[in-house]
């Protein structure tokens, strides 16, 4: 089985080391095995899951809706309310996309009026 150390752990999953141990502490992960030295091992399920969580978070999950999450699956149980969690921040991140297209138009319109006048004011020199 591999295994990795919270550096490496940390690295490939875009968090800080820090981070992790947070996770950890707040019960995002499950205690994480310690190896003879002491120090946290990392499994690739453990990776996956923090991938999983990372993603949540990117998308503006809360933390207490995060837990709850965890807590679910953790317990093998609750798909229901899993699945409608995951359906109600589904509906936030589409409304977040749609909002940021709408910022985009208008980003592009500005792009475009002010490369008109520029394009108009040197034909006229």
């Amino acid at each position: 089985m591999t295994s990795w150390s919270t550096r490496e752990a940390a690295e490939k999953c875009g968090l800080t080391q820090y981070t992790l141990r947070w996770y950890e502490r707040i019960g995002l992960l499950q205690p994480i095995v310690r190896g003879p030295d002491g120090r946290r091992r990392f499994s690739d399920e453990d990776l996956s899951w923090l991938l999983l969580i990372s993603k949540l978070r990117a998308t503006g999950m809360t933390v207490r809706d995060m837990q709850r999450y965890a807590q679910l699956v953790r317990s093998g149980a609750g798909e229901d309310e899993r699945l409608d969690l995951l359906r109600r921040h589904r509906e936030m991140v589409v409304q977040a996309i749609t909002e940021r297209q709408e910022c985009l138009q208008v980003l592009d319109n500005k792009i475009s009026y002010y490369g008109r006048a520029i394009r108009a004011a040197t034909k006229g020199t």
